[in-house]
């Protein structure tokens, strides 16, 4: 008997988690699954399920609370994004102006944007109200159990599990990623900046910004057009530079005839135990035209005095000192990242190639290097991004310098990141940093799915 009612119970619990459609209950379901429609929790009201029914309300309840008292108001206001400034107002009495507060967009936009996000979750409940109305209807006509709040419970433990676990981590990400980030690419659509005071109040403009950042007539167009041929040269050298100076480091390394590989090892692993900031800041104090490397160059005598080597006020030395300085910080990381694949290669192919008379040369070439290309192209995509994102190592060591056009935003070492830091923090060009963000996104996403796919890790996986 007891075995009887555990497989009754496992072919309810079947039947009850079967995925239906929401158009299947509305045209399949009685009466009480349609008005859940418009009532929430009704049809599990119906059937005895209480607890259930009445949270479904209590939200519902909840959802046009909100939205009579301040809701609907967020949603009626996001067309406009306000209209009403602030002005100033003489008073009398005291014999002073006051400022009586007008419309904020930025405010009006958050709210907006969130309103809507709330409404899709609503909509995303209400989908589940209706189909739960439909499952406790359809249980109910059969003569099957319905299953109670307190058994709704114990079932998030068992084969609801996923749900439970997964819910709170969409909640965060809805709140603290997708949500913000929506509000950043609205804002590219707005006049949104301190260009004719557009801090407190602007509207929506269209495409107006990215009209302007591809205008290469324009003094930001032309800075964005300069800014991102700099970043993909930068973000190409930085990466590639560090990938083969740790890749022939560990070679050497890891050779058989190299003694104390673990000493050496440690001494380049060390340096990684310094904060990276900290030495992109004495590396910046170091190379400054009074700094310790150019008074040990007046002192051994290879410049004059009151010389100095340019490297943060030429725009080539600089582009060359800070993709240098990333090799310096940047080696010890890939030496890490390739020693391991380095020793996973089979030793069988490099005693075939010995056999058949292979030099140092002809091994690396066709052996090490597709071997490493195979496995590290992912990692490659990776580093590429990162670099093309790569905020501390520009803004710590040049801070963007030189600035070579007093009109720019832009320093010549400035990627689009520090650009976009720079647009925003310093200058309030909140509306053309948003666009900024927005073209960075896409020219990565783009051009890393498109590198990946392409590429023999993608294509012939498990290859190896």
């Amino acid at each position: 008997m007891t075995q009887l009612a555990k497989q009754a119970a496992k072919a309810r619990r079947q039947w009850y988690n079967h995925p239906i459609t929401v158009r299947e209950a509305l045209t399949q379901g009685g009466l009480e699954t349609k008005l859940s429609c418009v009532l929430m929790g009704f049809g599990n009201i119906v059937h005895k399920q209480m607890a259930k029914g009445l949270l479904f309300l209590a939200i519902e309840v909840a959802y046009i609370a909100f939205m009579i008292s301040a809701g609907l108001n967020c949603l009626i206001e996001l067309p406009g994004l306000g209209d009403q400034a602030q002005v100033e107002v003489w008073n009398e009495a005291l014999q002073i102006y006051e400022y009586q507060a007008g419309d904020q967009s930025l405010l009006i936009l958050l709210y907006g944007i969130a309103t809507l996000f709330l409404s899709g979750i609503l909509f995303w409940i209400w989908r589940g109200t209706v189909k739960s109305a439909y499952k406790a209807e359809m249980l109910h006509k059969s003569g099957k159990h319905v299953p109670t709040f307190v058994e709704d419970l114990k079932s998030l433990l068992d084969e609801k599990l996923h749900r439970l676990l997964m819910t709170p981590p969409m909640i965060f990400i809805c709140a603290f990623t997708i949500l913000p980030l929506v509000f950043m690419i609205s804002m590219a659509f707005t006049n949104y900046s301190s260009i004719d005071d557009h801090l407190t109040l602007f509207d929506w403009v269209g495409l107006e910004n990215f009209a302007t950042i591809f205008n290469s007539g324009s003094i930001l167009g032309s800075t964005f057009w300069k800014v991102l041929s700099w970043t993909l040269i930068w973000a190409f050298f930085a990466t590639f530079s560090n990938y083969f100076a740790g890749m022939i480091l560990a070679i050497i390394i890891n050779r058989k005839d190299t003694k104390w590989k673990g000493f050496w090892r440690f001494c380049f692993v060390l340096s990684c135990a310094v904060p990276m900031f900290v030495s992109l800041l004495i590396m910046r104090t170091m190379l400054q035209p009074d700094g310790a490397v150019n008074v040990l160059l007046r002192q051994l005598g290879f410049l004059d005095r009151g010389e100095s080597l340019p490297f943060f006020t030429q725009t080539t030395w600089a582009r060359v000192t800070v993709i240098v300085i990333n090799i310096w910080v940047g080696v010890p990381y890939t030496l890490l990242q390739l020693t391991g694949v380095l020793q996973n290669i089979p030793a069988e192919l490099y005693e075939a190639a010995s056999i058949d008379g292979a030099n140092a040369v002809q091994t690396y070439r066709y052996i090490t290097l597709p071997y490493m290309l195979y496995v590290t192209t992912p990692y490659l995509i990776a580093t590429f991004t990162g670099n093309v994102n790569n905020f501390n190592v520009i803004y710590l060591l040049s801070g963007g310098a030189p600035v070579t056009n007093l009109a720019s935003t832009a320093g010549d070492t400035d990627l689009l990141v520090t650009w976009l830091y720079k647009l925003t923090i310093d200058n309030n060009y909140y509306n053309i940093g948003a666009v900024v963000g927005i073209l960075t996104f896409v020219i990565l996403a783009a051009g890393s799915l498109l590198t990946y796919r392409n590429s023999k890790s993608y294509k012939e996986e498990g290859g190896l």
